[in-house]
């Protein structure tokens, strides 16, 4: 008797055919729902929290059915598979930012020695930083410090450096002796000497040459310095930028001569400048002298930077003369 009727041994067995697939899938249904419920649990409005005075949601835990999904993408994106010795997925994902976007860090070179404070080219190219004031004027007493560096670095360098140098270093001493004497309060700077020296009248006719050199005025000494250093900055630029194999030292700097000089002075001088040339050291000397012990590459490098430093001087100087009338003093 099943549920109260009365089966015969042929229908008890029909009977047993049908309830014992019935019963299969029943369980199998049952099985599936409650692993559906416990994988995809209900998903009610999620919370809300109030934080400043503003409602914000807070999400829902992901399922684990989502963690295994990422688990597995992960592992297909960065080619893990199991029994891979370099596969990691209980790591944390790869950075997928491109090499390009991430911040570059480039470690920091020291520089050479020589530009240092104690240096040979940093003792030149301090002063004549300081020498260019924020105001767009030239600072006399630094200006000149920056020239007795620069003379101390050219002297060695070779005869056609000396040449230049005795001339130079005369010069900056008369213009020393007004920046520190009785009328110093009037050569404080480039712009106060220009206009002072207008003033007082002690400005030279245009073309005329001063019988005695020590009583120039101020503005056509620092207008012959002016002069000089632009020799010097395009010779150093081009000894620290010639390309290997190209004209060496003396013909770069014989060049320089004659763009920033030669115009200036009488054919004898000429004559005897482009002498002394001949007799500048090698390009490799050159940066040997300018930066001992650094590497050629080092010492081009620093000397480029020192040319630099003296032709912004120069064109700031530049400025300021023909501002005030006095390039055509000597």
């Amino acid at each position: 008797m099943v549920m109260g009727v009365s089966l015969t041994p042929p229908a008890l067995g029909r009977w047993f055919c049908h309830a014992i697939p019935l019963a299969v899938f029943t369980l199998l249904l049952l099985y599936t729902s409650v692993r559906l419920f416990h994988d995809r649990p209900l998903v009610f409005a999620a919370p809300r929290t109030q934080q400043a005075g503003l409602w914000e949601l807070k999400p829902p835990s992901p399922s684990p059915v989502l963690t295994a999904l990422l688990r597995f993408t992960s592992g297909v994106l960065t080619g893990c598979r199991p029994g891979m010795q370099s596969c990691n997925p209980e790591g944390p994902l790869p950075s997928q930012i491109g090499a390009e976007l991430r911040p570059l860090v480039v470690p920091e070179k020291e520089e050479p020695p020589c530009l240092g404070p104690q240096g040979l080219l940093g003792r030149m190219m301090s002063p004549f930083l300081a020498c260019m004031s924020p105001e767009g004027d030239v600072e006399l007493s630094q200006y000149l410090a920056g020239w007795r560096e620069l003379l101390r670095f050219l002297t060695p360098l070779g005869s056609v450096f000396a040449f230049a140098t005795s001339e130079a270093f005369i010069k900056v001493t008369a213009l020393e002796a007004r920046v520190h004497g009785p009328e110093a309060s009037h050569y404080t700077s480039l712009a106060t000497m220009a206009t002072w020296e207008r003033q007082a009248g002690l400005l030279e006719r245009p073309g005329t040459v001063p019988r005695d050199p020590a009583g120039s005025s101020g503005s056509r000494t620092l207008l012959l310095l002016h002069r000089a250093l632009r020799w010097s900055q395009l010779c150093l630029h081009r000894v620290a930028t010639g390309t290997l194999g190209g004209p060496d030292a003396g013909v770069q700097c014989g060049d320089a001569y004659s763009t920033a000089l030669a115009a200036h002075h009488p054919w004898l001088v000429r004559q005897a400048a482009r002498l002394a040339i001949l007799a500048l050291p090698s390009r490799g000397r050159l940066l040997q002298l300018a930066c001992p012990g650094a590497r050629e590459a080092d010492a081009r490098v620093a000397l480029a930077r020192a040319a630099r430093v003296l032709e912004d001087v120069y064109n700031r100087t530049q400025g300021l003369l023909a501002g005030h009338g006095l390039l055509q003093l000597a």
